[in-house]
């Protein structure tokens, strides 16, 4: 039997209160910056079992030293979203609260965070219960403000790596849109580096009859939403992968007044560094031609938020947990491919000169009809959904850890 097994011993056991847990954490999400309920729950419950936890950065880690060995760090984000749910469980929220704009919006679960609590807090009670068959530390961390990309950044301002033992290896998971009961496993990159940019293009303001004393950000800032398009289509090598999305553009305020300045709110996608850094070189080169071009009165602003790195599995890594998985998991591991959303996680293994490995869990019946994360009606299976992403964990962290690693 091997260490994995032997912790696994107690997943049916741990069970019950598992799935109370995350109904409950399902029912009453919390926006990025604000998961003090979610906090104190992971915090009262490692401390039960153990560990040495801190507040850090608005999250909770909790350590657990158990002799000599390597250390595993496990991450999980806290967050819920601005979104009103409509899954139609039991359990729902019906939740709102007030976002950083002061509006009054609905809160959910509806990226799955609440699962990786749980499982985090379940693989972490199973490494407490049975450290006769494992040697090292397990650091349980729990992050607030994935959805806002502040939150890894946040812990480590306040002092995350002077804070807890420099982790040997990382590793992070994610609930998807995957048939539940699988894991889904890559190689190399695996969630795409994102960028969000505010663009703002000046024009001159007049009288819409008067468009000849103008200089008309509407036009301008059409003119670049459809240039910026060239981006992928010519300028992007075939193969390499890019997104340039214009998601917002606003500008005026009635249909006879030609406005002084447009707002243009982008969204870029990339999985390497350099093609990154040649599309935003290009947003930006192609935004200030066109304001030229217009004869805008002052150059364009930029300002980049939101900002995401590129989360790149480690390949031996990789090889290592994926071997585990296909043994514990027979027939369930899959190809998860490139994810093309985005993630905060790897700026912690990262902070450390750390490798990391982070993968998918499945959570619903049908993957192809399974709704997408950050959909209203996104509510993965309970079971065996919150079993397989425990058992994740603690097979990956017992590669490292258990007594019977290589």
């Amino acid at each position: 039997m091997t260490c994995a097994d032997e912790l696994l011993r107690g997943l049916d056991e741990s069970r019950a209160w598992r799935e109370e847990f995350y109904r409950a954490l399902h029912a009453h999400p919390e926006l990025s910056g604000q998961e003090t309920q979610t906090a104190a729950s992971v915090t009262e419950r490692l401390e039960h079992w153990g560990y040495e936890v801190q507040q850090v950065g608005g999250g909770v880690v909790g350590v657990l030293a158990n002799g000599d060995g390597e250390t595993v760090l496990c991450r999980a984000d806290m967050d819920a979203l601005p979104v009103t749910e409509l899954s139609g469980v039991p359990y729902a929220s019906t939740q709102t609260a007030t976002d950083d704009s002061g509006a009054t919006v609905g809160i959910s679960h509806a990226c799955g965070h609440d699962v990786h609590v749980t499982c985090l807090l379940g693989a972490a009670e199973l490494m407490a219960a049975r450290r006769e068959v494992w040697s090292g530390t397990f650091v349980a961390l729990f992050q607030p403000a994935e959805e806002t990309a502040s939150g890894a950044s946040g812990m480590l301002a306040d002092g995350l790596a002077e804070r807890i033992p420099r982790p040997d290896v990382a590793f992070a998971q994610h609930v998807l849109g995957l048939a539940t009961g699988t894991v889904g496993t890559t190689v190399g990159p695996v969630m795409s580096a994102g960028d969000s940019i505010r663009v703002t293009v000046f024009g001159k303001g007049s009288h819409g009859s008067m468009p000849h004393l103008s200089v008309d950000p509407v036009v301008l800032a059409a003119a670049i939403v459809l240039r910026l398009q060239t981006i992928v289509a010519r300028e992007t090598k075939p193969g390499e992968f890019a997104v340039v999305t214009v998601g917002s553009s606003v500008a005026g305020t009635k249909s006879n007044v030609i406005a002084d300045r447009a707002v243009l709110l982008l969204n870029v996608r990339t999985y390497d560094e350099a093609v990154r850094r040649q599309v935003l070189s290009a947003v930006e080169r192609i935004v200030r031609a066109e304001c030229e071009g217009a004869g805008s009165p002052q150059p364009p602003t930029f300002e980049y938020y939101d900002q995401y790195p590129l989360t790149s599995n480690d390949a031996t890594v990789a090889e290592r947990i994926g071997a585990a998985f296909r043994e514990h998991f027979p027939g369930r591991v899959t190809e998860l491919g490139r994810v093309t959303a985005s993630e905060d996680f790897s700026r912690i293994p990262d902070a450390f000169g750390t490798p990391y490995f982070y993968w998918g869990v499945g959570g619903f019946e049908d993957a192809v009809t399974a709704p997408p994360n950050h959909s209203p009606y996104f509510a993965p299976l309970v079971q065996p959904t919150l079993d397989t992403g425990t058992s994740a964990l603690v097979v990956a962290a017992s590669s490292y850890l258990g007594t019977d690693r290589a």
